[in-house]
């Protein structure tokens, strides 16, 4: 019954998920926030080039 207590493995794994997550989280926002920053240049340039 101690082992069974003592045993920190599924908490373990679980907060490496968070981790996990969170970082997903944040990365997904800056390739959005990247990608459209991209759009906008491309289409600048776009736009320049066919005047």
């Amino acid at each position: 019954m101690r082992k069974f207590l003592k045993n920190n493995k599924g908490a373990t794994a679980i907060e490496y998920g968070l981790i996990a997550a969170l970082i997903a989280v944040a990365a997904i926002t800056a390739m959005s926030s990247v990608g459209s920053k991209l759009t906008k240049t491309f289409n600048n340039v776009s736009d320049n080039l066919g005047q």
